[in-house]
């Protein structure tokens, strides 16, 4: 997948902090990291209703704030330098309540939302224009090296307190019902819902708004409901089928 910051060279000699740090004053003087941040603060006025206005957005929204040292750290993080992403990352976790590895690639257009308690670790992979509420997890499922994180494609949105666990390929337009654990790769255009998350819907016809995720369905109310019009019909049953026997009885006993 096609990252935001793919374009920034990545010089495999350039070792030193005071020379990585020359060239990202360089990149941000030529506008490197303008495009992917600005498609950042715009999104958000196109996702959240709250925003007002440009000022309230750029001191008062920590997942822009995470999202911006996050690009720093990432960059850094690319250029080999020891310590500073990490350090970078501590910081933001800090002031935002949002963990994001130096390492981890996150797109444009991205926006968390109120942001507290999200972690997404190294491997993770995040596509340009996702949704990630609060809460939300993308982490791995034991100690395993390499790539052991979630990827994320493009318009998916995450739940609040949603977790994401594991090398598993979430799929573009995928929508994620709060408060599941999804532990299988997810194909595109679908919602998933529960503990462990399952696919209730690959319909792309039935595509709801970023923020109309609140109206997934409930297979497992769906499902009582459907168990207790069953038993009220069994129950209707049983009356009649006594009613029937008592009208048999009385007239029996009259002839």
């Amino acid at each position: 997948m096609q990252q935001s910051l793919d374009h920034i060279p990545n010089s495999k000699s350039t070792k030193m902090p005071v020379f990585a740090t020359v060239n990202l004053l360089r990149a941000i003087l030529t506008g490197v990291f303008f495009e992917p941040l600005s498609t950042d603060f715009r999104i958000i006025f196109e996702r959240d209703p709250a925003a007002r206005n440009w000022l309230e957005v750029l001191f008062c929204y920590p997942g822009f704030h995470a999202l911006c040292l996050h690009r720093i750290a990432h960059w850094l993080h690319r250029q080999k330098v020891a310590f500073l992403p990490r350090f970078i990352s501590y910081l933001g976790r800090f002031f935002t309540g949002i963990e994001i590895h130096p390492a981890a690639e996150i797109g444009k257009g991205v926006f968390i939302d109120h942001g507290m308690g999200v972690v997404i670790g190294e491997t993770a992979i995040v596509g340009d224009y996702s949704l990630i509420y609060q809460g939300v997890t993308l982490g791995g499922t034991g100690k395993e090296s390499g790539k052991r994180h979630p990827t994320l494609g493009k318009n998916v949105v995450v739940g609040a307190g949603a977790k994401v666990l594991g090398n598993i390929l979430i799929e573009d337009c995928v929508r994620i019902g709060a408060g599941s654990v999804v532990l299988r790769d997810v194909p595109s255009d679908s919602t998933v819902v529960g503990i462990p998350g399952r696919i209730i819907s690959h319909k792309q016809e039935e595509r709801l708004s970023p923020l109309e995720h609140g109206k997934l369905p409930d297979p497992e109310a769906r499902m009582i409901r459907s168990l207790v019009e069953r038993i009220e019909q069994l129950e209707q049953r049983l009356e009649r089928f006594h009613s029937s026997a008592k009208e048999k009885e009385l007239v029996t006993k009259e002839h």
